[in-house]
């Protein structure tokens, strides 16, 4: 029986699984969509897929490189237990291969990638179902490295930070890694800074300096120097070394002859609101649903 696409959509929507895991699945129930609902249950992909709701902010941030293209990957899971599961980290690894070898342009290009046991997004609907928990690629990014060096900094596997250097030597790109992960600079330089982001910081500092009832030329210059006092703390070329607070980092990279064109951080759950919840509550709710 020929599996239209109005099978395999009506099939996603009933049980939230994959396409391809839709598509199989009413190949084998022969176009089914009862029988094929019963195929997913039975595999637990069903069950994989309403995790699809749940927040994942744990996980693991994982850098690679090869000759000519370094990477960085964040996927993420519910707990930090699963985080640390050979299983979560191999499938990560499994990834970071997948995007060098293949360089796929977007998330939907890397799910589909193929492996040995299938498409990355089955193999992680099988992770999904092996562990208990949420499992989502959330994001990577891939840079040509072109002659340059690759810096590499792994803060153990909740932050990762790529840099691309002009250098001779590998360990100033892998130690302004290594100062990008302990300060979180927004920009390279002060050309780099989005004009809105200076625009509100600007903004809060010209409010406060109002508060003070002092002439206008003297509120410029309060605020003139608030504003480079923020440029110096959140551009990388601005900001104090940490190996060495008494030089910038561009001072550092001058006296070693080196420049920076690119860098990428990735923190394991930034941005994702997480879910808290009152242990008291969730015991409570627990008795009632039981008695």
């Amino acid at each position: 029986m020929t599996i239209t696409a109005s099978m395999v959509k009506e099939l996603r929507e009933r049980s939230g699984a994959g396409m391809m895991d839709c598509k199989k699945a009413l190949e084998e129930a022969d176009g089914d969509l009862e029988a094929a609902i019963g195929v997913l249950r039975k595999s637990g992909i069903a069950k994989a897929a309403k995790k699809a709701g749940r927040t994942a902010a744990e996980g693991l941030v994982l850098a690679k490189q090869n000759e000519e293209y370094v990477c960085l990957v964040e996927i993420n899971c519910e707990t930090d237990f699963v985080a640390n599961d050979e299983n979560f980290r191999s499938f990560a690894e499994l990834v970071a291969e997948k995007i060098l070898a293949e360089g796929p342009e977007d998330l939907e290009a890397l799910k589909n990638c193929s492996t040995p046991n299938g498409l990355i997004e089955e193999v992680a609907t099988e992770l999904s179902v092996k562990v208990g928990e949420k499992i989502d690629l959330r994001r990577f990014v891939t840079v040509e490295k072109r002659q340059q060096v690759a810096g590499i900094y792994l803060h153990g596997n909740k932050i990762g930070v790529v840099t691309l250097v002009d250098s001779s030597s590998e360990d100033v790109a892998r130690d302004v890694a290594m100062h990008i992960a302990a300060t979180n600079p927004l920009a390279i330089g002060s050309e780099d800074l989005q004009d809105d982001v200076l625009e509100k910081e600007r903004e809060i500092h010209r409010s406060q300096a109002e508060e003070t009832g002092k002439p206008p030329e003297i509120i410029e210059k309060m605020v003139s120097g608030k504003m480079k006092k923020f440029v110096a703390e959140n551009t990388l070329l601005g900001q104090s070394y940490v190996k060495d607070n008494e030089k910038t980092v561009a001072a550092y990279l001058d006296e070693t002859k080196s420049s920076i064109s690119k860098f990428y951080r990735f923190e394991v759950g930034e941005g994702i609101e997480k879910k808290t919840t009152d242990f008291a509550e969730e015991v409570a709710a627990q008795a009632q649903n039981t008695g």
